[in-house]
């Protein structure tokens, strides 16, 4: 897991030079992209010239299509499409443990488009390879995950196969995990889609994907696993070394890690990557005007969210990211001790950042003040916290006095 750091010159100068292979709206003869710059009236763009995100916000470059895979993409924005792949690989590649040149990907709009863009691709995966039905395709996920799987389900008329957790732990529970496989068995579902959480929005917690993998191979069924790494992803592979939610593991087939958390890229700013060959079963076949086609749900999508993933990335290295999640780690580690000090009970996983204190020791009116989270805004059992970079030494103080 390493590469190497940029300079803030080396950075503008690869961002520029990635921007003049663009098209510009402004001089070059363009006519039939439906699309311009941002309106200068409104949008400064000479305040914007000396920053490179800026100016790829203003110069407004349309990423649509899934730029990885071999063939054409469109050519107006090839130079900041050259940037997200480069992205793109270091997050599958270095952070995600995949081999080199193995994976596909884009920069999607959020964690939810990501989910829904696996949970769409092994629908038809299973459609086109096996003829499976639909209602012949279940969807293995925890009580704790986010309810994005739940759309997915319904917008793709999966079968729902919900598994509860032990509320202390947050852990999989194994027998509702088999009671669950053999239900859905018993009701015709041949092939599995498991979301794997790598932390949950709520809790943090971590699935063990090795219970998943045994519960389903002992019912000798097809699966496919999906890692919703959207919280965890820039953080838990830097802060835990035995990660196996990762392409080095041969059961994981797709991750999303959404770089607007602990990565602090603007919100809609998603990497969804998965195994090469199966990118091809979202492909939107009808989108002929668009060269390469495409294959994501949301179709055309900010050019300069792409950018500042890849700026992030660059700017950081993977020490400086390292050193930045294990500073994250250690001011979580404080929170901890004080509320270990007070006997107040929460959950946590050591290798993540989040919080989640039980709701009888919560105070009324601290949820407001420091704007915590419930699990269930009309029946709170647990308030989260999420320690991010702005979370200081001198907040912490005062949250634990207060």
């Amino acid at each position: 897991m390493y590469w190497k750091r940029l300079s803030q010159e080396q950075i503008k100068e690869r961002i520029f030079g990635g921007l003049n292979k663009n098209i510009s709206y402004g001089t070059s003869r363009i006519m039939g992209v439906p699309g311009s710059s941002l309106d200068p009236k409104v949008f400064n763009k000479d305040a914007a010239a000396s920053e490179p995100y800026l100016t790829a916000l203003v110069e407004n470059a349309n990423h649509i299509g899934c730029h990885t895979l071999d063939g054409d993409s469109e050519s107006f924005f090839k130079g900041t499409q050259d940037l997200e792949i480069e992205a793109i690989n270091i997050c599958a590649e270095k952070i995600m443990a995949g081999k080199p040149g193995m994976q596909d990907g884009y920069v999607a709009t959020g964690s939810t488009e990501s989910n829904l863009e696996a949970l769409w691709i092994y629908r038809n995966y299973y459609n086109q390879v096996y003829n499976a039905r639909s209602s012949e395709i279940g969807v293995l996920f925890s009580e704790d995950s986010h309810v994005s799987v739940i759309k997915g389900i319904d917008m793709l008329d999966l079968r729902t196969c919900l598994v509860e957790v032990d509320k202390e732990t947050r852990m999989v529970q194994e027998d509702s995990l088999r009671r669950q496989v053999q239900r859905a068995v018993d009701r015709g579902v041949q092939y599995f889609i498991v979301v794997a959480n790598m932390g949950t929005h709520m809790y943090g917690s971590v699935d063990d994907i090795q219970l998943y993998a045994k519960v389903l191979e002992e019912q000798d069924v097809m699966y496919k696993v999906h890692v919703d790494a959207s919280f965890g992803g820039f953080i838990y592979p830097f802060t835990n070394p035995f990660n196996e939610l990762n392409f080095a593991n041969p059961k994981v087939t797709s991750i999303c890690m959404d770089a607007y958390r602990v990565l602090r890229a603007p919100f809609g700013t998603s990497v969804f990557m998965i195994r090469k060959g199966f990118m091809d079963y979202s492909l939107t076949a009808e989108a002929s005007y668009v060269s390469g086609k495409d294959y994501t749900i949301c179709g055309s999508r900010s050019g300069a969210n792409a950018v500042s993933c890849w700026m992030l990335l660059m700017a950081y290295g993977s020490k400086g990211i390292k050193n930045k999640m294990n500073r994250i780690l250690t001011r979580t580690d404080q929170i901890c001790e004080e509320l270990d000090k007070r006997s107040i009970e929460y959950y946590r996983n050591p290798y993540m950042n989040i919080i989640a204190i039980k709701n009888k020791y919560v105070k009324r009116q601290i949820e407001d003040f420091y704007g915590l989270v419930p699990d269930d805004a009309e029946n709170p059992q647990w308030w989260r916290v999420v320690v991010s970079a702005h979370v200081d030494n001198a907040l912490i103080d005062k949250f634990i006095a207060f």
